[in-house]
Order: C-alpha cells, then structure tokens, then sequence
C-alpha cells in the first residue's frame, strides 16, 4: 500500500510539475519590437484635419456604463457584438443577458465573445448562459479555452472590452462584465473608463470598421470555439427556468429604467473627432509583440508639452523602464496615477509596485497613489491637448507581452479636455510621492494602512516577485 501511495504521489508531483512548467516555459522570453512595427509607426496615423464623421463621449461612471450599454442593445435593429475577458450572471449581468435576449427575440443577431479562463470560473455550468448561447440567433464562443492537457496555452488571454451595435455605435474600456464594473450595487465595486463612439449617420466610421475587422479576425480563430450552441439545451427544466427569471428582469429594467430605452441624441451627448485610432496586441496565444506599449510610449515621447496616464498597477520589465524614462526625458511633465500598496485590489500588483517603487521613481515620472478605499481600475492617457486614450491596457508585462490588449486613441480637443478633469477628480484622494519615504497628502487625508494580514500575504508573494513578474 505504502508503495502505492508513493507511486500515485510522484504522478502527481510529476503532472504539477508538467503543469507548471508548460504554463511558465513558453512565456519565459518576451518577443522585441519587430522593425516593421517601428517603420510604420508615424504618429501621423493618430492625427486628422476637421471632424472625421465620428464622435466620442467619456464614461466614468458604473451606473451610467451600464445604462448605456442597455440603452444600445435594446435599440439595436441588425447585429450585436459583446467582446468581455469576464462575464457573470450576477445583477448587472443579468441585466446584460436579459437585453441580448429580448434583442434576440427580436431578430437581432447576437455575437459573444469571451476569454477560456473565466468563462471556465464564471459560464459554465451556469443555466442563464445557456439561455443565450443555445438561442437560434445568438452564438458565444470562448477564446483559447482552458484545456489542462495543453498548458502551454493557459497564459495567453483575450483581455479586450466592447460593445458594437449594428455599426452605428460602439463602447469600449476596461470594464468586465459584472458587478464591479457596471450599475450602482451596494457592494464592492472597481472604478473604470469606456469610451462611447457615435457614427455619424452618411459619413465614414472608420475606427467602426479597424473593430469590426480586430472582432473577426479573433473570432474566426481556430482557437476560438463554441459556448454550449446546441438548442437542446432550451428544454432543460433549469434553463427554461433561467430564461424566465431573464425576460422577467428584462421587463423590471424596462418599469424601474424607463429612462435606459429611450432614444438619445447621441450627436448633442458626445464631442467631434478629427481621428479614432485603434491600438492592438497581436491576437494568436504565444507571447506576443509588445505592440500596443510601443506604440503608447511612442506616441508619449512626440509630446509637445505633457503626459498623464492612469493604470491600476504598473509591473514592467527593464525595457518597459527604458521606454518610461525616455518619456520623461523627452517631454516636460509626466504623471502617472496608479494604486496605493494599500488601496490595490491586486495583491501581486500591490506586492511588485512595493518592491520596484524605486526604479519607477529613477524613470523621472511624477507619481501619485490613488487612495480612495475602492480599488481604481482604469486605463486611460492624454497627451498635450488632443490626443486622449481609453482601453483594456495595464502597465504590466501580461497586457504587454501575454494578452490581447486595446486602446483607442482620439484626436479631440473636446474630448481630451473632458477626459482630464474626469481624471483630474481623482487627485482629492490621491498622495502625491515626494520620494520613497514621503508623500504630499491631500486636505484631510489619512493615507490608508496595509492590515497587518495583508501585509504578510504580499511577504509571501515576493516569493514570486523575482521570476514570475511576467505571468502576475
């Protein structure tokens, strides 16, 4: 028996080491900007002259993102494309769920796309996913799904975040699809960006098509496979049981929201745009091409005058500091806002920004630590007076090397004035970094302390701050 015992056991130390070492092993070495990514970058391709015949608005609000996400699914005539790393079926994504439905009901083509890790932790298994997916009109397929029998495919992920209505609007940011992202729930809660782009009706919606051309391409993968389509699923008892609970939510929306199925003028609510630019990481699983941080800092180094970007976190490796500090050298003023240690709802960010504070301060960038007690989620950047920039893109190495990442990129005026006093309001609640002992406070602000359980969780993860930057 004892033999036994010791066979099964080094199988399994043997599958957890096959595991681990096919999910590290691929990811160890990070791809270099190729010279074909240098040569056509032109900041050129970012700038345009008068209105482009599409318009943008700034969404800084939970509430208001989920309201507008349900105002353009519920108008929608032809087609709906929801792109999202994480959907759930908790209150704003039933809500979600509920109106893709009804859209369905409707005529409407419905397209989902999700990412394979969280749709393993979060759909499956769950009845209202199949409500929709198992629907005639409506498909979800999930990229590069979770598989333990190829494990040098868990790392790369699809991180993007858009909503496209019948290519007359579209939503794009940061926000997953739950809670935390999305309506005005009692509880915990992220804040975050999107940006809502209008097309103007008779005129060219160029950004429109550079999505919609990204959406295909990911979606026709052959590592993108289908989310339980099969219609059987609609006489289960437990599905049919879901179903009603969504058309009855559908129908609470409609009394208690009114207000959300309205049309709106969206020309009066959003600014003109000279140009929208879409940002991409290459979208196949390997490790890729650092394309959208080359071309973000690339952009930040033609500055005229100044640089603001917010990030969560900010875990870079020693070429993504080269990059930081050849902003700063090159431009007069370079902020960056991310989490406090203490205020970061991402233990590994909140461990290797403890442990790198330094080196980020040697780049040159000025530094303040949002510290508002709700974990601060956003991705976004302006350059001088016109250039804006909204998305999915953390300032670490996964959104550099390991995901599918994007950002948008305007050329407003309106728009870039808008979105810096949107980010603006955050510096009430923000330290701003002296050095590495002292702070400037805000006007009564006592800045947030680690728990002392917290603190020692963050020890042990230091553990993997030396060699697992890269996954984290």
């Amino acid at each position: 028996m004892r033999r036994i015992l010791k066979c099964l056991l080094l199988c399994l130390l043997l599958l957890a080491v096959y595991l681990a070492a096919g999910a590290v092993i691929p990811y160890v070495s990070q791809p270099e900007i190729t010279a074909q990514t240098k040569t056509e970058f032109s900041k050129k391709n970012f700038l345009g002259e008068g209105p482009s015949g599409e318009r943008a608005k700034v969404i800084s609000d939970n509430g208001e993102a989920l309201a507008e996400r349900i105002r353009l699914i519920s108008q929608a005539k032809e087609r709906i494309i929801l792109s999202t790393f994480e959907f759930r079926s908790d209150v704003s994504g039933k809500a979600v769920l509920s109106a893709l439905i009804a859209a369905e009901r409707r005529g409407v083509q419905i397209s989902v796309l999700v990412d394979g890790f969280p749709c393993l932790t979060s759909m499956e298994g769950d009845p209202y996913f199949y409500a929709l997916s198992a629907l005639p009109g409506a498909q979800i397929r999930v990229y590069n799904p979770a598989k333990p029998w190829e494990p040098w495919n868990f790392m790369g992920r699809m991180h993007d975040k858009y909503l496209i209505v019948d290519e007359t609007a579209y939503i794009l940011g940061g926000r997953n699809t739950y809670d935390y992202f999305l309506g005005d729930q009692p509880g915990h809660k992220n804040y975050d960006w999107d940006v809502l782009v209008y097309g103007e009706e008779g005129k060219p919606h160029a950004s429109m098509e550079q999505l919609l051309a990204y959406f295909n391409s990911v979606w026709e993968l052959p590592v993108c496979e289908a989310f339980h389509d099969n219609e059987v699923y609609l006489k289960r008892d437990n599905v049919q049981e879901a179903a009603k609970a969504l058309r009855t939510c559908y129908e609470k929306l409609q009394k208690d929201h009114s207000e959300w199925f309205e049309p709106c003028d969206y020309t009066a609510l959003t600014r003109p745009a000279a140009h929208i630019e879409l940002l991409k990481n290459p979208i196949t699983v390997p490790a890729k091409e650092p394309v959208v941080f080359y071309e973000m800092t690339q952009l930040m180094m033609e500055a005229e005058k100044e640089v603001s970007f917010h990030t969560p976190y900010i875990i870079c490796d020693d070429w993504m500091l080269e990059r930081l500090s050849e902003v700063c050298s090159q431009t007069d003023r370079v902020e960056m806002m991310t989490n406090s240690a203490a205020n970061n709802g991402n233990p590994f960010g909140a461990m290797d920004y403890q442990n790198h504070k330094e080196k980020i301060l040697k780049t040159g960038v000025s530094i303040l630590e949002y510290d508002g007690g709700i974990s601060y989620h956003g991705k976004c950047f302006t350059i001088d007076e016109r250039l804006s920039g909204i998305g999915s893109f953390n300032w670490d190495m996964r959104s550099a090397y390991l995901d599918t990442e994007l950002m948008l990129v305007i050329d407003s005026r309106e728009l870039n004035k808008d979105l810096k006093n949107e980010m603006d309001a955050y510096k009430g609640k923000a330290l701003r970094v002296l050095d590495m002992e002292h702070a400037e406070l805000p006007n009564g602000h006592t800045p947030r302390e680690i728990p002392a359980k917290r603190q020692y969780f963050l020890d042990f993860l230091h553990f993997f701050g030396g060699w697992a930057r890269f996954l984290m």
